[in-house]
């Protein structure tokens, strides 16, 4: 007797991908997710620096519980966004991190319209978590590294 065993993380990206099949929606989210990712620390990161990097271990420790694999990938990620904001300009982060959350955000929608699916969040928030896991696993797929 086979038993097939699906851990979370599977079927959790498995579930998202249903509203993430029409290759144009696919690269649209492989831009936008990482730029809100980048927005939303900016935004947190603009209040203060400590506020991001406290959501940032947060979210780590929740990937964690899905993937060590994608823990670490998540943590480079997360890693090179704090660099990224630790040198902007203080004045900037805000201004730049609310244009480039608004702008994303009007991406996603449209790869949405394009698939024909409404977001996966919609139906369960912590989807908005697992976006980033997605296209990192595009990632690691390409790259055959296992997770």
């Amino acid at each position: 007797m086979n038993v097939i065993t699906h851990r979370r993380i599977d079927l959790l990206l498995a579930r998202y991908a249903e509203s993430h099949r029409h290759p144009l929606n696919e690269a649209i989210h492989c831009i936008c997710v990482p730029a809100i990712v980048l927005s939303l620390l900016g935004l947190l990161w603009s209040a203060t620096p400590l506020l991001a990097v406290v959501v940032v271990v947060a979210s780590l420790v929740y990937y964690l519980t899905l993937s060590p694999a994608f823990a670490f990938g998540m943590l480079a990620m997360a890693g090179a966004m704090l660099l990224i904001l630790s040198r902007l300009p203080a004045a900037s982060v805000l201004p730049a991190s609310v244009a480039i959350f608004v702008a994303a955000w009007i991406g996603q929608f449209i790869g949405h319209k394009i698939e024909g699916k409404k977001p996966s969040f919609f139906e369960d928030l912590r989807f908005l978590l697992i976006g980033p896991l997605f296209v990192l696993s595009l990632l690691y797929r390409r790259w055959r590294i296992p997770y």
